[in-house]
Order: structure tokens, then C-alpha cells, then sequence
């Protein structure tokens, strides 16, 4: 089965992160959204965009401040910045809440669903076979990312996934679960799902007759 998107079909879902009811042989074995906080500051870089315009700010009172000139002078100063500065937040922020709003992750007993995107939404199918490894990224609080690299020539495009992706990896991008809550927990159900639905044990470097590593090996590991 190659890698589906299946469009923009979630107007009327008939099961909740899915664009159909799954057969009667495949459950759902975890699904989810990300955290909004850990999101905001693993993939908008929020704290970072703090900390940037917190620094202009002072950039720009500082000679009002080493003048010794008094508070208005001070907030004069940082007029245009301060505004600025707070709708810049606020607009990452919203971007967010938005995203993790509107995405859900689903890891059945045969594969992994992501329903992505805010205006137009659209569901990528990645069946089990077609998961070459997965890396975890933990994050504070026992958030984290978990980055699919897939194998063969099938691919999505690095901006039909974002942010839900791999940073810099634009070339051969790579689907990411991102600030999934307790991502430790998440990856050990996703390596018991594919080894259940593979036959495979999962971070096992299992070698063919020609003596090649199987490629159908999961390998999953923290980084």
C-alpha cells in the first residue's frame, strides 16, 4: 500500500482523526494532538522569539535609560517596538493553538494516520511497510517528537506536512508526530503495533539471505 493523501474529506468525519471507519480488523492503538505549549516552543520557537524581542526592546530604551532620562522618555522609546513585539507573540502563539487544534495523530495495528491543516485539511496514510525508522526526540515534561523516515521513492512534500515534520529536511522529507505528551509511552506502542503487524521485532538488525540488513526492520531510538 503506497503512502495516500487523502484530501480534504473532514467536514463530516465519520470517525474522529480519520477520513473513514477503520476495517473490523485494524484498531486504533493510540491517538492524539499536540500539546500547545510544547509545540509553540519546539516548532514556532516562541521562547526564542521572546527572548529576540526582549532584547529590541532593550536595545532601543537603552539610551533613554543610560541618559538617566525619566520613565516617559523610557516608554517613548519602546513605543513602536513594544506593540509589536506583543502581537508578534500573540500571532504565534494563535498559529499554535491553531495547528494543535486542528491536528490529530492516529497509530493503528496497521499504520499511521495524520490529519493536518488548519484551513484546508488533508489526511496522509502511512502504512507500517513503508516506515523505515523512527526517531524520538524528548522534549521537557515528557513531550516530544517522533520522526518517521520513510522508505522507497514515495514522498510528501516538506510544506503539505509543516510543522508536523522534520526541521531542514526538505529534500526527502520526513512526517513527525510533534509535542506528543508522554512520547516515550507513544513510541513503545508504535513498536509493538509494527511488530504485531509486521512479524518483525523492531530495532532488531535482522540481515537477508544476500546478507543486506531487511529493510522492513523498524528502527526506533531516542536521540
Amino acid at each position: 500500500m503506497p503512502i495516500e493523501n487523502l484530501g480534504h474529506e473532514y467536514e463530516f468525519e465519520p470517525q474522529f482523526g480519520l477520513p473513514e471507519r477503520l476495517p473490523d480488523d485494524e484498531v486504533i492503538v493510540w491517538q492524539g494532538s499536540p500539546d500547545v505549549g510544547a509545540l509553540a516552543n519546539s516548532a514556532f520557537h516562541l521562547k526564542k522569539l521572546g527572548f529576540y524581542f526582549a532584547a529590541l526592546i532593550v536595545a532601543c530604551a537603552w539610551p533613554a535609560l543610560e541618559s538617566g532620562a525619566g520613565l516617559l522618555a523610557v516608554l517613548l522609546s519602546v513605543k513602536w517596538i513594544a506593540p509589536l513585539a506583543v502581537i508578534g507573540m500573540l500571532s504565534v502563539w494563535t498559529l499554535a493553538w491553531l495547528t494543535a487544534r486542528t491536528t490529530v495523530y492516529t497509530v493503528t495495528s496497521k499504520r499511521v494516520v495524520m490529519r493536518l491543516g488548519i484551513v484546508l485539511t488533508v489526511s496522509f496514510n502511512l502504512p507500517f511497510k513503508q516506515i523505515a525508522s523512527a526517531d524520538v526526540r524528548v522534549l521537557k515534561d515528557g513531550f516530544g517528537d517522533i520522526t518517521l523516515a520513510l522508505q522507497g521513492s514515495d514522498s510528501i512534500a516538506w510544506v503539505h506536512l509543516w510543522p508536523s515534520v522534520r526541521p531542514w529536511r526538505i529534500s526527502k522529507p520526513e512526517p513527525t508526530l510533534r509535542a506528543v505528551p508522554d512520547v516515550q509511552a507513544v513510541s513503545d506502542k508504535l513498536r509493538q503495533a509494527w511488530t504485531q503487524s509486521t512479524g518483525l521485532a523492531a530495532n532488531a538488525r535482522t540481515q537477508t539471505e544476500n546478507g543486506q540488513l531487511d529493510p522492513r526492520t523498524l528502527q526506533i531510538k531516542t536521540i
